[in-house]
């Protein structure tokens, strides 16, 4: 895959990851969008391929960051805070056990 293809791959795949983690939060998604689109625009002229791949390397591993480890919260009143875990990152919920568990 070409380097243009890649970073263009990595361009689009955080905004996609943006629009999920910061959904119905519109200074958020604002806010992320400047931050991506300035840093995309601040290396554009780039011409060295390692560094752009560690760019690369490294758009990726931010879009990982966000879509795994990002929770939304929402005030809800004085004192309390409303969590809005999205799907992807809830678990189901397994008791820990010392044994290993027996194959069936």
């Amino acid at each position: 895959m070409g380097t243009r293809v890649k970073v263009l791959s990595v361009f689009k795949s955080l905004h996609r990851t943006r629009m999920a983690v910061f959904k119905d939060d519109e200074r958020a998604l604002t806010a992320a969008k400047v931050k991506i689109n300035e840093e995309f625009r601040k290396n554009k002229n780039e011409s060295s391929e390692e560094s752009i791949e560690k760019m690369i390397k490294m758009g990726s591993d931010v879009e990982v960051v966000l879509r795994k480890s990002v929770l939304q919260m929402e005030h809800v009143g004085d004192q309390k805070l409303l969590l809005r875990p999205r799907e992807s990152l809830l678990l189901e919920n397994v008791p820990y056990c010392d044994q290993p568990r027996k194959k069936s």
